[in-house]
């Protein structure tokens, strides 16, 4: 029988979350490794690969050194500042969850407010990089996926709208394009091609995840789909996405530096990942299809990835 989270006292901690945060632990016992975790560092490389493969097929494989170097740095310092930021807003959503709460600020091993000023230290080196040995446009973009990260998502939508994973989706998006503009320094047809194809890709990805864990974030009072909704209603709007995603990833075919193996890799791992996706609607285990789901999804975006790094030498 399908697991459902729509129980009286999951709806009644969904419509009232915690909003008091969590404690600004005053003897931490955390180690180097606690600061790194909260860096979010699988988080921060898998949107490296994206960096680089915007950059990479924007040069046709022709960009300096240096550029690609303060990209990858600058980016990954605004990364990682948006994530200690997470860690420090959500610490209070984190301790009431089985999954995030032996975390390093919901426990008490670091000082939170070390980690807010870790995260806008971040934040500023990272800009200043970008701004200055990149250039303000790639710096801007960087700002832009970091205020909705930080903001719009954690601050706002997390905690009040089943929209969070939808708006949220911009700063997952503006990596990948920040790869392009540092190699052009323009927002021409590629950047936004790439930019709507990452958008309409995030919503199917985090709710595979949202249906695993739909559970653990109803006990925490975040207002996800599947929590509100119920399973049936996220598996609908996930096949929208994907439907949507696959036409506009073969808008990239018309990029210049893409060619016919991207299309045909983007090809059949869209119409995999659609299949797939209409496959939900009659299995008996929805967890299990989710969790394939989801690791559908980083192969289709990791293959992706590495096609568009190594195209412009096929």
């Amino acid at each position: 029988m399908e697991q459902t989270v729509q129980s009286t006292s999951t709806a009644s901690r969904v419509s009232n979350p915690v909003m008091e945060p969590g404690p600004l632990s005053e003897s931490p016992t955390g180690t180097w490794r606690d600061f790194v975790t909260v860096t979010k560092i699988g988080i921060t490389l898998a949107n490296m690969m994206t960096v680089f493969a915007g950059l990479w097929l924007a040069s046709n494989g022709q960009a300096a050194g240096a550029t690609i170097f303060y990209a990858l740095i600058g980016t990954a310092l605004v990364i990682m500042a948006g994530t200690c930021l997470n860690n420090y807003i959500d610490r209070d959503l984190d301790k009431n969850m089985e999954r995030t709460s032996k975390r390093a600020l919901p426990s008490g091993r670091l000082n939170a407010t070390h980690v807010l000023w870790l995260g806008v230290a971040f934040a500023v080196v990272g800009t200043l990089i970008l701004t200055f040995f990149v250039n303000p446009l790639t710096a801007f973009l960087g700002l832009i996926g970091l205020f909705d990260y930080v903001v719009v998502y954690t601050m706002w939508l997390k905690r009040t709208s089943t929209t969070s994973t939808i708006w949220g989706g911009v700063s997952g998006a503006v990596p990948i394009v920040m790869g392009w503009t540092a190699a052009t320094g323009n927002m021409d047809f590629g950047a936004w091609v790439l930019f709507l194809w990452m958008f309409l890709w995030q919503p199917p990805h985090f709710l595979a995840l949202a249906i695993r864990r739909a559970e653990d974030y109803g006990k925490a009072g975040i207002p996800l789909l599947p929590v509100v909704k119920g399973f049936e209603v996220t598996k609908r709007h996930m096949i929208r996405y994907v439907a949507a995603m696959v036409p506009v990833s073969f808008l990239m075919y018309l990029v210049p530096n893409v060619g016919y193996t991207y299309l045909i890799t983007s090809l059949v791992l869209g119409f995999g990942w659609l299949v797939l996706s209409c496959v939900g609607f009659v299995v008996k285990d929805t967890i299990k299809w989710a969790r394939i789901s989801f690791v559908y999804s980083l192969i289709y975006l990791t293959v992706l990835s590495i096609v568009m790094i190594v195209e412009p030498y096929l």
